[in-house]
């Protein structure tokens, strides 16, 4: 207790993040009401009106749909955070390994990628393939690799400098168990802290794509889609764009807030 005490940011974090993760998973097996059941004679009904948090304008219950958005939103985020932080530290850590021309290439291209936003990257994918979750979540894995690929390449060349890795290669081992061995396990601490903290970015990224249609269809409840059903209704029951809102704010705050706090928890210049 005393440990978390004395790192509050970490703490709210941490308890953001499970009462998050919490809810996604109760979702699986248990809602007030079907997500998707309309009544319309209780429409637009305000927060404790009808149920927890009130209905939308279909008669849909409120909580139940935020409930299944949270799940919705958690598990497309992390899946795309997933496959970029296993495609970027890959090329990362490959091209700290092998230097050279193949070093300004990759970081060429990562500049490209830079340059087309996830969203761009969803409305081109789903000219092609068309919207969905599967769209969604390969634009924001294809953002990510950059993200990975850089922040690994960076790391990864500050263990390659390192005194037991200089033995390593005059002892002749080849650069591939060089980097298997001494160099992933030493960035294995700023993989876990980028993952936290890119992954509020991601669940950012996917309510934006939901909002603009172009993440799981309906009816799927998403946070994102659910802002976009509220703007007509802001004046007669604000709560539809307030409560998603909410959910969106204290998600991608825990998580930022447990990266942070991961940061200064596996830094080794600071074990107090």
């Amino acid at each position: 207790m005393s440990f978390l005490l004395r790192r509050p940011i970490f703490s709210i974090g941490l308890v953001i993040t499970l009462t998050l993760v919490a809810i996604a998973l109760v979702s699986l097996v248990w809602t007030p009401l079907p997500p998707t059941k309309m009544q319309i004679v209780h429409r637009l009904k305000p927060p404790m009106a009808q149920g927890l948090l009130g209905t939308d304008q279909f008669g849909r219950d409120v909580a139940s749909m935020l409930m299944v958005g949270a799940w919705n939103s958690l598990s497309t985020s992390l899946l795309a955070v997933a496959i970029g932080a296993t495609l970027g530290t890959g090329v990362g850590v490959i091209v700290a390994a092998i230097r050279g021309l193949t070093e300004s290439v990759v970081m060429r291209i990562c500049d490209i990628i830079f340059a087309v936003p996830p969203i761009l990257s969803a409305m081109l994918l789903g000219a092609f393939i068309g919207s969905g979750r599967f769209t969604a979540i390969i634009a924001i894995a294809v953002f990510m690799v950059p993200v990975f690929a850089r922040l690994m390449l960076g790391a990864a060349q500050q263990i390659w400098t390192r005194d037991y890795v200089t033995a390593a290669i005059g002892m002749g081992r080849n650069r591939a168990k060089i980097t298997i061995v001494h160099v992933l396990p030493n960035i294995a601490n700023q993989i876990i802290v980028q993952v936290t903290i890119q992954l509020g970015l991601a669940i950012l990224t996917e309510a934006g794509l939901s909002f603009l249609g172009l993440g799981m269809p309906p009816p799927a409840p998403t946070w994102g889609r659910m802002l976009s059903d509220a703007q007509t209704f802001l004046g007669q029951a604000p709560w539809l764009a307030l409560l998603p809102g909410l959910a969106i704010a204290l998600a991608v705050m825990g998580l930022n807030m447990l990266g942070d706090g991961l940061r200064d928890l596996l830094d080794p210049r600071d074990q107090s």
